[in-house]
This record gives structure tokens, sequence and C-alpha cells, in this order.
């Protein structure tokens, strides 16, 4: 059968037996909710810092992330406990973790609850658990602690996934579609957990790229169910995860650079990252969507759940593939709302895609939408996923 009779094949049907599909979605936030309107005068009078031309930058920073609000674990309570984190050149690395990897525990059973209540199944049906950290180091790891906080069976069957940065969440989404797609069955819950304190640090001119890392990112949990064959009773299939990819660009590993020092994590991002990514996600894109046929560019034909790492890369990937504007519109919600919570951040795009489906649905549009779930990584690593949007199954 050609491309073209695969292309058709498929879109006829409902479920393909076999398929992984994403059951349910949920999240999980710290309690601090940070607007962005009071983030500078906040961050520099917590570190003690008084110096205008930072300040001003900051300010300048956070107009151009478009970010609203953001969620952060760090909080006045624990800067009276742990002070030296404001202070530079005090190795504070075990602070750091006693505070995140209890944080990232507590977040991930949240989210991963919050899924469950979506799903509608029990915790004796989960097999296998996927959770996914960047924010975190330990022995035995946050998979561990994650499971005996849920109360899932010793049998349940683990992987962590540590330190994949932003690409993080959709690698984890690959490996659960290869778990369900391999173990007739099987139920895989995906976790995903993720704060900044393990890099929070007091402005420094010597460090300009922080203030990026201050105006952008933020803390949160997401979770997913993941599985083949869904019982329609009860599991209410949203996307099918048909084929997934990934892909290193060779030579970059150190445009996304990040190492775990006696003072936390410390990242620089090179300046030509958007312009990498710009350059390379058409070809990447091309060689997902030629799975069930698609030709001569028919970007816009596709839903695009793209992982905000930033406006830049955004707007550099809606300019080369000559994408309209709604197509990034859950994407740039996600960023907005939320910020760039690394790993979890895909989730809350997926969120946002169902609500403005349900909302804009229309009588001529195809039952079975075909889309691509992106996210980009240290290595530069792309990961992508050729899905398709059940929603329109679930609704009557």
């Amino acid at each position: 059968m050609g491309e073209e009779g695969i292309w058709k094949d498929v879109t006829k049907q409902g479920i393909n037996p076999g398929k992984a599909t994403i059951l349910a979605l949920g999240k999980a936030f710290p309690p601090q909710l940070v607007m962005q309107e009071f983030l500078v005068d906040g961050y520099f009078r917590s570190t003690n810092c008084d110096n205008p031309e930072l300040k001003q930058k900051l300010a300048r920073l956070c107009k151009t992330t478009t970010v609203k609000t953001r969620y952060v674990v760090m909080s006045e309570e624990i800067l009276m406990k742990y002070p030296e984190l404001v202070s530079e050149g005090i190795p504070t690395v075990k602070q750091r973790l006693e505070i995140c990897n209890e944080a990232v525990t507590e977040m991930a059973i949240e989210a991963s609850q919050a899924c469950m209540k979506n799903w509608g199944g029990s915790l004796a049906d989960i097999t296998h658990l996927v959770y996914v950290s960047s924010s975190e180091a330990r022995l035995p790891g946050g998979d561990l602690y994650l499971a005996k906080g849920l109360g899932l069976s010793p049998d349940t069957q683990r992987i962590m996934l540590y330190f994949a940065g932003c690409s993080g969440g959709v690698a984890g989404l690959r490996v659960a579609k290869d778990i369900a797609e391999n173990n007739p069955g099987s139920r895989v819950l995906l976790a995903t957990s993720e704060t900044t304190i393990i890099g929070f640090k007091p402005p420094s001119a010597d460090r300009p790229y922080d203030l990026v890392g201050v105006a952008l990112f933020g803390d949160g949990a997401a979770a997913m169910i993941i599985g083949s064959d869904p019982i329609l009773e009860y599991e209410k299939p949203l996307f099918e995860l048909h084929t997934a990819v990934q892909e290193f660009l060779p030579h970059t590993e150190k445009k996304i650079d990040g190492r775990l020092t006696e003072e936390g994590i410390s990242f620089k991002l090179a300046r030509e990252l958007p312009q990498i990514i710009e350059d390379s996600v058409e070809g990447f894109c091309d060689k997902l969507m030629s799975v069930v046929g698609f030709q001569n560019k028919e970007y816009n034909e596709l839903f695009w759940a793209v992982h905000p790492g930033g406006p830049a890369i955004l707007n550099r990937i809606e300019k080369r593939l000559d994408l309209l504007p709604e197509k990034l519109s859950a994407s740039r919600r996600a960023l907005m709302d939320y910020g760039n919570a690394s790993s979890n951040t895909i989730v809350y795009v997926l969120e946002y895609m169902i609500e403005e489906g349900l909302k804009t649905r229309r009588d001529d549009r195809e039952d079975h939408e075909w889309g691509l779930i992106l996210a980009f990584g240290p290595g530069i690593t792309f990961e992508g996923i050729l899905a398709r949007n059940l929603c329109a199954l679930n609704v009557t």
C-alpha cells in the first residue's frame, strides 16, 4: 500500500488496534503564584540585590517572554530557612536537593492523582511508571518515591528519564508509547515534575543568562495515562500516538549547556538556538508527516502541540512553516499562563488544545485530525510524535 493509501485507510478508522493513546491528562502546581508585573521587584528584594542596570534588563526580558503568570516552589519561608541560597560562592547543592527532591515528589503525586481522577481507572490498573525530571538527583530515584507516595503495586515496572530538559515530556511520551504497544493490556502512568530552585541564584553581571531563566521558567508537574486498545466504557482516548521520532543535531551539544555544580545547576543557552531550531524543524517535521502521506508542505492541515521553549522559538517555527497564527495558540497560552515549565509544559499545551478544539468544533471539521507533538532539548535533541486528535469521539 502506498503512502496515499495508508493515509486514506487510517483516516477512515476510529481507533487503531494496538496503537498507544493518551487516555487522561493531569497537572499540579506549587502554591506560590508569581505575577510577571511584580516579579522584578520581588526577585531583587528577596536576593538583597540593588543593581539598577540588571533590574532594568530583567524588566525588559519579562516583557519579551510574553509570560504573565507562573507558579514557583521558592518562597519567603524557604529563603529564611536557607539564606545561603542568595549568597555567591557558597556550596548549596545539598540544600537545594533537600528542597527539590521533596517538592517534585509532592507535585508529581498531586498531578498523578488528578490524572487518575480524570481517567477513571484504578491504581491497580497501572502496570508501568515513567518518571521525568531535570530538577532532582538521588538514589533511589524519584520514580520510587512517586510509586510509594501513590501507593502503586511493588510489581509496577518503573523507568526514569533524568535531565532531558525541555524535551523530557515528549521523550517520556515516546517511551510510554513503546511500553504500551509492546505490553498488551498495560496502562502507563507518565509523570513529570520540575522546580527552578535547583538553579535559583542571585542576579550577577557575570551570569547574564540567569536573568533569562528568571523571566521565563516556572515550576509544576504533569501526568498522563497511556495505553492501547482503550476500554470505551470508561476510558476516553484523547490522542492516538502514531509514530515517534527522536533526532539529535550533530555538533550542537554545547548550545544548551547545563552543569550540576556545588551551587546548583548552571545553564547556558546559545543565542543562535532559535535559528538552529528554525533551520532543522522543517526536515524533521516532513519526516514525521511522510509516514501518512502528507505532501506539498500541508502544515496548516495539522494541529501543532509545540513545547513553548520561548517566544523566539515559536515565532521562528511559525515563520519557517508559514503556519496560521491559531496553530500555535495553545503553545502561546501555556507559555503565558505557566512560563516554560520544562518537561511539564507539553501537557499544558495539550490541555489548551483540547479546550480550544471543543470551543471551535465545526461540522465540516475532520473528526480525526492529524498533528505533531514537538519538543526540543539538550543535544540539540528533537522529539516528535505524529498523532491524531481523538477528542471528537468523546463529544456526544
